[in-house]
């Protein structure tokens, strides 16, 4: 049967109608996540650290110690000097390591230890292109099963580890997003300069 030309327009504004309703609620209810990066299994294990209460430090120290071929760091504020003597270890043990940290902080903090760092060998890379070079990140031996990227709030500062509230993450195993850290790394990598040559050219 036909219906009338009236009731054939309502019939379909009503479903155009329940279909965008539905098409909003779809989009209004879908994870969060899915508007950023592309969500990754889980793989690999977790390792989970805080302060107050745990040796941040020290597992840092441990994942750096265990390296068998690259270490590549980011890192905003850096006065923990047995973290800074790990990665010259590792440096002088034949392993290629590379660090990028803020200017400002670099600058500004007297306990930096990134002169150190970059005295004892290991290539040093100042990020001045933001506001703040935030980021908290090692990616050790990427492209090996053993892959192991930690990150979180803490800084690799004395303060973090006996002064502050932080936490981190170790995860071990997990290369797809072991590798889109490194991506990162690189991107700013690519816009840093090297340690002596970015802190001369902020001399008046």
């Amino acid at each position: 049967m036909r219906l009338p030309l009236k009731e054939s327009v309502l019939m379909l504004m009503s479903a155009g109608l329940l279909l965008a309703l539905l098409a909003v609620s779809a989009y209004a209810f879908e994870p969060f996540f899915n508007f950023g990066g592309k969500p990754l299994a889980a793989t690999g294990t977790v390792q989970a650290v805080f302060t107050p209460g745990d040796d941040v430090a020290k597992s840092i120290i441990a994942a750096i110690n265990k390296a068998q071929r690259q270490i590549r760091v980011q890192a905003f504020s850096f006065t923990h000097r047995n973290i800074a003597r790990a990665l010259i270890a590792a440096k002088g043990r034949g392993l290629d390591v590379k660090v990028i940290a803020d200017k400002g902080q670099t600058e500004n903090i007297p306990t930096s230890v990134i002169p150190e760092i970059a005295a004892g060998g290991v290539l040093v890379m100042i990020d001045s292109d933001h506001a703040s070079a935030h980021d908290k990140v090692m990616v050790i031996d990427p492209g090996s099963p053993g892959v192991v990227l930690i990150t979180g709030s803490f800084n690799f500062t004395q303060a973090a580890q006996f002064k502050n509230a932080e936490n981190v993450l170790i995860l071990s195993g997990h290369a797809a997003l072991a590798d889109l850290y490194l991506k990162n790394w690189q991107r700013h990598f690519e816009h840093a300069r090297p340690y002596r040559d970015a802190l001369l050219r902020s001399v008046p």
